[in-house]
């Protein structure tokens, strides 16, 4: 007599049978499965939004931004660009916008008692008013230096020089190269030109002509046509400095914030691997589960195979018991990685991004761990005898 023949249905039912035997242990298991699978999904879903929010700024800011700055002379001293670099790099056809920073021989106080020397790390520079459009700034409070205030006293901090110095209101007086200027505005944070945030910005004409500032920019910033920031690059250092263009470095703003997502990128394989590790311990929770149980159903086992039930039958129905119980740990693991995903991109005004093969890999993951977890128990069960499972009773 031929053994009856068990349908897909008839295996599931069969194998969640011994599942909802068993809630209290399932459940534990399960969560075991869940939390590496979360820890995966959430590690990519973090780091996959985070990516989202760069190429959001960067798509806002945009990456046709050059830096040019003076490097090192022959004789390790500090070069200087010439006063005449920011009308020369100006006439390049693929140039849109130009602006300039000047390093000035001061320094920024909250008044005028301060000792001297306790300068917090701030710098003081020089600026025009095409600076922030050419940067991508933004005001936080207050105005921007413009052609009635950059000729006067009147100084724009950043976002860290404002932290430091403990001054966020428009109006207040600041001790700056021995005598007074007022605050008209606070930067926001400057994600391309990060130099700012800890900066005190007085008008070009005004460090003239309280400050003793010799002209030189120290920083020059250039927006090109985005399809020629190739050869605008090329050119800049013999534009900038035509008797020295070795002394002329350029660099990519962009490229750093590119840098610091690779840097965050490697940052998120260690993690993954960490939950990875985390998966691999579930797994090995299932698997002992799973031997648990066939030890604790030899005699169902038993009865089952002097019913007439095959050994491959016995093998199927506790891979599918392991399979079931990988895929509700691997379900659980994913809704609870997704929501960790938009809990924290949404504390960091971040996009939620939560990449299809994650999930996909997650789940997929799981169903692996099920099947190699339950495989040594469904083979290790399958060889029981009829009579050797029954004498257990």
């Amino acid at each position: 007599m031929r053994p009856a023949r068990l349908g897909p249905a008839d295996i599931v039912r069969l194998g969640g049978t011994g599942l909802r035997t068993r809630p209290l242990r399932v459940f534990l298991s399960a969560l075991g499965i869940a939390i590496g699978v979360a820890a995966m999904i959430a590690v990519v879903g973090i780091s996959g939004s985070g990516q989202a929010e760069v190429d959001r700024r960067l798509d806002a800011l945009g990456t046709n931004l050059l830096r040019v700055a003076p490097g090192n002379s022959l004789n390790g001293e500090k070069a200087e660009l010439p006063l005449e670099t920011v009308r020369m790099i100006d006439r390049v056809p693929p140039v849109r916008q130009v602006a300039a920073t000047g390093a000035v021989d001061a320094h920024v106080y909250r008044n005028e008692h301060i000792v001297v020397g306790r300068t917090g790390s701030l710098e003081v520079l020089a600026a025009g008013s095409e600076l922030l459009p050419a940067v991508g700034g933004r005001i936080g409070k207050g105005r921007w230096l413009d052609s009635a205030t950059e000729k006067y006293p009147a100084v724009v901090l950043g976002s860290t020089a404002a932290n430091r110095l403990d001054v966020h209101t428009p109006g207040t007086r600041l001790w700056i190269g021995g005598r007074w200027f007022s605050l008209v505005g606070v930067l926001d944070p400057v994600p391309l030109a990060p130099e700012l945030d800890a900066a005190a910005l007085v008008g070009w004409p005004a460090a003239r002509t309280y400050l003793r500032f010799d002209g030189h920019p120290s920083t020059v910033y250039v927006r090109a046509e985005d399809s020629q920031i190739a050869a605008v690059r090329a050119v800049l250092p013999a534009t900038a400095h035509p008797e020295k263009p070795g002394e002329v470095q350029i660099s990519r703003p962009s490229d750093a914030l590119a840098a610091r997502e690779a840097t965050e990128s490697a940052l998120t394989g260690l993690l993954l691997g960490l939950g990875g590790v985390a998966l691999l311990v579930g797994g090995v929770g299932v698997g002992n589960t799973m031997v648990i149980s066939v030890l604790e159903r030899r005699p169902e086992i038993g009865l089952r195979r002097a019913l007439g039930a095959t050994r491959g039958q016995i093998r199927t129905q506790f891979v599918t018991e392991s399979l079931l119980l990988s895929v509700i740990g691997g379900l659980g693991g994913t809704v609870l990685g997704t929501v960790i995903t938009a809990l924290y991109a949404l504390s960091r005004d971040w996009p939620t991004v939560v990449p299809v093969w994650a999930t996909a890999a997650g789940v997929g993951a799981t169903l692996l761990i099920g099947m190699i977890a339950g495989l040594y128990p469904a083979v290790r069960a399958s060889r029981l005898a009829p009579t050797e499972a029954l004498a257990g009773t």
